[in-house]
């Protein structure tokens, strides 16, 4: 079985990743301050939480894999960019605190330590702090390697790229080049019908109707709204804004945004998973779930995380071989 830490976890992306996979998981503690994400976590993973969570209580954590995708809001080209310097309080800084609880455990360490950003992490202005961040790893004994990572290389139509930094224990090198990858499937699996959709979602601001690109995204600027056609924009915390992840012409000609569950899908969540945070924060009649939104937006794509696990834990990668999980007397993961 996999134990798992997952730090800033949002509504659980890489536990759905490891569900989806069938891959036994032990998540040992799950850590989000937003209490709404927590809401939907807790109805995504009902049956599984009581027999596969602990308390953290002396820090005796021993996950095989610690996920952290620290705030982006201060490295992102949408927010302030106020970084990430430790001591600097800001929310992206918070990237820091993953370390000291590495620190904090001694002898045992993770075998494997995810962390995913924003593509402006790596920008002249915030390169310094992902830099540190990799030499803080490789005192306490990782490698780490990093890549830029597409949801449209996963199968998902959406055009979100993000870093992905795989910390080794050891010398091992991750090598991001065999991951396998996925067709992007077609954006319209993921659109609701039309009658479907609620007219709460249809544009009436005029402000945002003069924005509207209805040609394709090499005319949209950073003002403009861009009809979706072969796959959507990053999907964001909010969808009534300019610009947004894109947007969908109606039957009676007008333009509407894309729903809650789009954007769930569209991060690679089932409606499963969607219907079951949709209970646990209810949408008032007739208005947009703002909460729904924000989870989306912030979340990580699933099928990247199954990609990564499935190197990772099963070893199936573009150059597939078969590989057994060993435990060593100590408890610690061996891979082999």
């Amino acid at each position: 079985m996999i134990q798992i830490l997952e730090l800033f976890g949002g509504i659980g992306s890489p536990r759905c990743a490891l569900r989806n996979l069938g891959i036994p998981t032990k998540a040992i503690d799950y850590v989000e301050i937003d209490e709404k994400a927590v809401k939907s976590y807790n109805a995504m993973f009902k049956e599984e939480l009581p027999y596969k969570t602990q308390s953290v209580v002396g820090w005796n954590l021993k996950p095989d894999i610690l996920i952290h995708g620290s705030p982006c809001q201060d490295f992102s080209i949408a927010g302030k960019q106020k970084g990430a310097d430790e001591g600097s309080e800001t929310r992206s800084s918070l990237m820091w605190e993953t370390i000291h609880i590495i620190q904090q455990m001694g002898a045992w360490k993770p075998r494997y330590v995810i962390w995913e950003n924003v593509k402006n992490v790596r920008s002249k202005y915030m390169v310094h702090n992902h830099n540190r961040y990799m030499e803080e790893m490789h005192k306490l004994g990782y490698t780490s390697n990093f890549a830029l990572l597409d949801a449209r290389d996963f199968g998902l139509p959406q055009a979100r790229q993000r870093y992905f930094t795989v910390s080794c224990l050891g010398n091992e090198k991750f090598d991001f080049s065999d991951l396998i990858h996925t067709p992007m499937r077609n954006v319209w699996d993921f659109i609701q019908p039309d009658d479907e959709v609620a007219d709460c979602y249809t544009i009436k601001s005029p402000s945002m109707i003069k924005n509207i690109v209805p040609t394709n995204y090499d005319n949209a600027t950073i003002d403009t709204l861009s009809v979706i056609k072969n796959y959507a924009m990053t999907i964001t915390t909010k969808q009534d804004i300019c610009p947004n992840a894109g947007i969908i012409q109606r039957k009676n000609g007008k333009w509407r945004l894309l729903t809650e569950l789009e954007c769930w899908r569209l991060q690679g969540y089932s409606d499963d998973d969607y219907c079951r945070a949709l209970k646990a924060n209810p949408s008032m009649q007739g208005k947009k779930n703002g909460a729904l939104y924000k989870q989306a937006g912030n979340s990580i794509p699933v099928p990247i995380f199954e990609s990564l696990f499935r190197k990772i834990i099963l070893n199936e990668t573009e150059k597939h071989n078969d590989m057994e999980i060993k435990s060593e007397n100590s408890g610690q993961l061996r891979f082999v």
